[in-house]
């Protein structure tokens, strides 16, 4: 998932148009559209975790958990380094944090338990 198209033989970075960034924002939208996975990135965006600390974080089994983060990992919105035996994962960038806080804000607004404001 790289919004960004390469020019063949080129080193300059050619900007997407619009139709190829609302494909990859869909993409990315749907990918967030699961309660696992927005509570995998919620969790993400306090800090670097572990599988274990994640699935305790979002309550789903393991082996769950261990398939939405490898999906998130595909698609580039989480990263991973090795710690001994352990994988630790975190945000591949500050604006997917924005982007799940402004979703639960959001949620929260239609809740009614915020006053809107635009």
């Amino acid at each position: 998932m790289n919004a960004r198209l390469h020019l063949s033989g080129a080193h300059d970075v050619q900007e997407p148009d619009d139709g190829t960034r609302l494909a990859v924002a869909v993409e990315v939208l749907g990918l967030l559209a699961d309660r696992t996975r927005l509570a995998l990135l919620q969790r993400l965006g306090e800090g670097e975790a572990d599988v274990t600390t994640l699935t305790e974080a979002c309550g789903a089994a393991r082996p769950a958990v261990s398939q939405h983060l490898s999906r998130l990992r595909l698609a580039g919105l989480v990263t991973t380094r090795k710690e001994g035996r352990r994988v630790i994962y975190a945000l591949r960038h500050g604006h997917l944090r924005r982007l799940v806080e402004e979703a639960l804000s959001v949620a929260d607004h239609q809740l009614g338990q915020l006053p809107p404001h635009d």
